[in-house]
């Protein structure tokens, strides 16, 4: 059977306001948003004889805990040390050298993992109070990791799914703190500075005006903070969580700050839980960089992405991303969602 288009439109090209990327909204072949559900996901097979690291961690050699939150007898939340970390700690003097007309550096870093007590109920299951908790445990790591040697920036990531890179069906969080600040940030830290100087206002405060005035790509909001599909929305159903007040360092957030993110960050995750059936998704916190310098032009988010396709040839040629739904019916759909 024969798609009807949309508008009469096969596609379009829409850029992105922050880094001037391109995306492609596929409409001639835009699916309907229940055809995003994942039938067949990569079975998650657990060996019940096995002890979980999370839920056991002193019984399963975890290491110590750097922070622990306490809920009666129990613990509510836990942060380690990764035992397998992409980066480790060295005290020294970070080591430098060349190859040839190639540079290299010593993977020197923090890495951990933030983990909630519950085996089987992801984030989108949790309570706000419950994700608040989390928000807070983020902001203690990274005032904690912000100030070691050599740490140039902090990344802070959640898998979810095997299909998304989640090794432990665990739900956790990792954070990264790193020497160097990664192309993609880079990209929304020249693009935000870029839109300053020729506008003379943050790219990412018109972004959630506009938003918040238009209402069509709203998932959900407080007086705070909001949800939304981005216009360029590299993937199907991605959505952002932002503040509504200019706030470049996600570290500074206040406690009733903490709560307010925390509602509207739950309330899209369930969402998107309710509306593609658990799917596997990522979501990561973008900040300005803890090197020293000022990024007043820089305002933090959260971006989810659900894993509802796979990169081919065009994408990997060209590093343009295709979707195929419109996020204003993406948003749509996910804003019906009980």
């Amino acid at each position: 059977m024969e798609k009807k288009l949309i508008n009469n439109k096969i596609s379009e090209l829409r850029q992105d306001l922050v880094t001037g990327d391109w995306v492609v909204i596929a409409t001639g072949r835009s699916k309907r948003p229940e055809e995003f559900i994942v039938e067949n996901r990569i079975e998650e097979k657990e060996d019940p004889d096995k002890k979980c690291f999370f839920c056991f961690p002193e019984e399963t050699g975890q290491e110590k805990d750097v922070l622990i939150y306490e809920n009666g007898d129990d613990w509510s939340l836990r942060v380690f040390p990764n035992k397998y970390p992409a980066f480790f700690q060295n005290g020294e003097k970070i080591e430098h050298s060349e190859e040839g007309p190639y540079f290299k550096m010593e993977g020197v870093g923090f890495h951990e993992l933030v983990v909630t007590r519950d085996h089987k109920k992801p984030i989108p299951l949790l309570d706000k109070l419950n994700v608040a908790e989390i928000l807070d445990a983020y902001q203690d790591r990274y005032i904690n990791l912000m100030n070691q040697r050599g740490v140039n920036y902090i990344d802070i990531f959640h898998n979810h799914g095997k299909e998304a890179g989640a090794s432990v069906a665990h739900p956790h969080s990792q954070i990264a703190a790193i020497p160097v600040i990664s192309p993609y940030v880079k990209g929304e830290l020249d693009g935000a500075e870029n839109y300053w100087n020729a506008n003379k206002e943050c790219v990412y405060c018109t972004m959630s005006n506009w938003e918040v005035e238009n209402k069509k790509r709203v998932i959900f909001e407080n007086d705070e903070f909001v949800a939304f599909c981005p216009f360029s929305s590299r993937a199907a159903f991605e959505v952002w969580v932002m503040p509504k007040k200019h706030s470049p360092y996600f570290e500074r957030i206040s406690n009733d700050e903490k709560i307010a993110c925390a509602e509207v960050f739950q309330k899209a995750m369930e969402k998107i839980y309710t509306a593609l059936k658990d799917p596997p998704f990522n979501f990561y916190l973008h900040t300005a960089p803890c090197d020293g310098k000022d990024y007043p032009h820089f305002h933090w988010h959260i971006e989810i992405l659900p894993h509802t396709s796979t990169w081919a040839g065009f994408e990997l040629s060209t590093g343009i991303e295709v979707s195929t739904i419109e996020p204003e019916i993406a948003a749509e759909y996910l804003r019906n969602q009980n």
